[in-house]
């Protein structure tokens, strides 16, 4: 017998969660689409009615993102520059209706390698709190996402939030997405960068770059070239030369693996200059 279950505080789901096995439907803008016309054949776990896990506050040491947040929701908070970047990655998801309902968690237990809220998250040194009805363990977004449609979550676990420290939600950042057309668009490659700034140098930089693997990555090669750089057009060489070893593209319907290789290196440095443009200008999204 198939069990449906629509729980209305995270306590009631956590104990369902560790009596059964379930599929968890947040917004269900990939829940349905992966169901496809099969018959139902897992437990769902309903938690749209958890509104103790949609918002966004901020405590001593982090910016706290409830699971159930949906990127509308993020676009529309007033929060630090610094996450420009995810601001922009959050108006590339789907469209303005799927905005509305996707959720952030749900993007990162997709675990898609070209989920668009991913590279930002990870050059804000995300990362994802997992609660069970015994404890609560945090996991830094790059251990917590594994592989393609893989993630850590153990049995009787659930995202509850997504956190980003404070002390990373500085400086200014930007995000450029690269795929066949505008909108409504699986991207070949995109590229999230980070930079702080202080008296026309380069101070720290965080720059990562997804669907060039099976999973989002950060350039540490690309970080170490950028750190201690002027502000000059002398940016661009510091990215084009610098090493890139945590890539492996693949090549499909959208672009060879050359190809992207190649994407990627110039999608960064037009993060770059755009996250430069902010810090300067302090504009935010």
């Amino acid at each position: 017998m198939i069990r449906y279950a629509k729980p209305t505080t995270v306590v009631e789901a956590l104990a369902l969660l560790g009596e059964d096995r379930w599929r968890i439907l947040a917004g269900g803008t990939d829940f349905y689409p992966a169901q496809g016309a099969k018959p139902f054949r897992d437990n769902v776990l309903d938690i749209n009615g958890l509104a103790e896990l949609r918002g966004i506050a901020a405590t001593d040491d982090h910016w706290r993102i409830g699971a159930r947040t949906t990127w509308t929701d993020l676009v529309r908070q007033p929060l630090p520059v610094a996450f420009d970047a995810l601001k922009a990655a959050a108006r590339e998801v789907g469209s303005v209706q799927i905005q509305n309902v996707a959720s952030v968690a749900g993007n990162l237990c997709n675990a898609s390698p070209a989920a668009d809220g991913v590279p930002g998250l990870l050059a804000l040194d995300a990362d994802v709190e997992l609660r069970s009805a015994k404890t609560t363990r945090h996991l830094l977004l790059g251990e917590f996402i594994l592989g393609n449609r893989r993630t850590a979550l153990q049995p009787g676990e659930m995202v509850t939030a997504i956190r980003v420290p404070k002390s990373s939600a500085v400086g200014a950042s930007a995000f450029v997405k690269l795929g066949a057309r505008r909108y409504l668009v699986i991207s070949i490659a995109m590229a999230a960068a980070r930079l702080v700034v202080e008296d026309g140098m380069i101070a720290d930089a965080a720059i990562a770059v997804g669907s060039c693997s099976a999973v989002a990555r950060r350039l540490a090669g690309v970080e170490a070239a950028l750190r201690g750089q002027p502000i000059t057009a002398a940016l661009a060489d510091a990215v084009l030369t610098a090493p890139i070893d945590e890539l492996s593209p693949i090549a499909d319907v959208r672009g060879s693996a050359e190809y992207r290789q190649d994407a990627a290196r110039e999608i960064v440095v037009r993060a770059v200059r755009a996250a430069v443009g902010r810090g300067e200008g302090k504009v935010a999204a």
